[in-house]
């Protein structure tokens, strides 16, 4: 074979190759929310942001949390500042506190401090038929029509969370949600298996349908509930685990439809606003207990 020969070869092979590559393989991209360490102040939580698999921080207020309250209380520059020094980003906030008809002051804030979303619950009345339900959802969709375009001018998305007693609390809200804002930008959907039927077909099937509106997830299952005082192994149920709910379908359903946006391994503990272990290196060891627990899955899929 002449020289010419390979070196045409070669450069064919070259022009190819890329199509070959390998994608890289799909993994969670976790998040911490500051509520898991309670009310703990912002220079203790931020060293351990990076400890538990996380590379950004989404802040939340009273009663579960301080730190978003403390952000604005020492300055944002300076939380800037506490936020570079450790070499993380900030991601968003949750505001159930102001409803999703007043995020108006908040969603620049996020834009400020290069946050992407700001989670909130629906609004509506939820005690009436199936039929009634999905107009009131619909109408819902209708009335954040003016904030998500106010969130996506300013690259931020108002992630609505399903949540109990709630606009937005059962499968089907969900994907009448999710349908409802398909095209909209600056509104998706956080989603939170916790309140929801532990049933993880059924979960999968929801993250399916979500798609692409999926803002956020939370790794977070029932276990035994979060509504009463309870001894901590049974509190502590609702972490990716130690409860019961099967989590390699929800994971595939994530792999299958690329979710790359932020997964925060969550519960809440009783009374609310107190770290979920009772320090801030426990609690940091059993968020990481979480996460591991859910890559060990992930690497076998």
């Amino acid at each position: 074979m002449s020289n010419r020969r390979r070196f045409l070869q070669s450069l064919s092979a070259l022009a190819v190759a890329p199509s070959f590559a390998a994608e890289p393989p799909w993994k969670l991209n976790y998040m911490l929310a500051s509520a898991m360490y309670g009310s703990l102040p912002l220079a203790e939580i931020l060293p351990e942001v990076k400890k538990t698999g996380a590379t950004a921080i989404e802040l939340w207020p009273k009663k579960h949390g301080t730190q978003r309250e403390e952000m604005d209380a020492i300055g944002h520059e300076k939380f800037a500042a506490m936020l570079k020094e450790q070499g993380l980003s900030f991601g968003g906030s949750t505001r159930y506190d102001l409803g999703p008809f007043k995020l108006t002051d908040e969603i620049p804030v996020v834009k400020k401090m290069g946050g992407t979303f700001v989670v909130t619950g629906g609004a509506g009345d939820y005690k009436v038929s199936p039929q009634q339900l999905k107009v009131n959802v619909n109408a819902f969709v209708e009335k954040m029509k003016p904030h998500a375009a106010l969130a996506a001018e300013n690259g931020v998305t108002i992630g609505v969370e399903n949540h109990i007693n709630n606009l937005i609390d059962t499968p089907d809200s969900l994907r009448w949600l999710a349908d409802g804002i398909r095209g909209i930008p600056g509104i998706g959907i956080a989603l939170a298996p916790y309140h929801l039927p532990q049933d993880s077909a059924l979960l999968a099937d929801l993250i399916k349908h979500i798609d692409q509106k999926m803002t956020l997830f939370y790794a977070w299952e029932y276990g035994m509930g979060c509504m009463k005082a309870m001894p901590k192994d049974e509190e502590l149920q609702q972490m990716p685990g130690r409860g019961k709910l099967d989590w390699k379908p929800l994971l595939i359903a994530l792999k299958d439809i690329r979710f790359n946006g932020p997964t925060e391994i969550f519960m809440h503990p009783t009374p609310r606003g107190i770290p979920i272990m009772p320090t801030a290196a426990e609690t940091t060891a059993e968020i990481v207990r979480g996460r591991d627990y859910l890559d060990s899955i992930v690497t076998q899929m």
